[in-house]
């Protein structure tokens, strides 16, 4: 199973672990399991139309989704999700 690796602020969702391993042959039923196992993180990670919210970056690897295929991406054993909250500031 992969494993995800999760935002040190949003870990309180997900039984204080700041990396896990889950199921997943893409990054899309990674999600699935995801949010079926942490129900909360639901209206965290995805908007009204249940799409990733614009504030959240993936990358599988090191490389972003947007520079493979996307959510429909392919997932090995040992690959790391890393699920990464924008941040923004002045």
């Amino acid at each position: 199973m992969p494993i995800i690796q999760f935002p040190a602020l949003m870990k309180f969702y997900v039984d204080n672990q700041s990396e896990f391993r889950m199921a997943g042959a893409t990054v899309t039923e990674l999600l699935d399991n995801l949010l079926a196992r942490y129900p909360a993180l639901k209206t965290h990670l995805l908007d009204s139309n249940g799409a990733l919210r614009r504030h959240f970056n993936i990358f599988v690897n090191g490389v972003h989704l947007r520079d493979l295929n996307g959510m429909d991406t392919t997932l090995k054993d040992d690959d790391k999700v890393i699920l990464m909250a924008s941040a923004a500031g002045g």
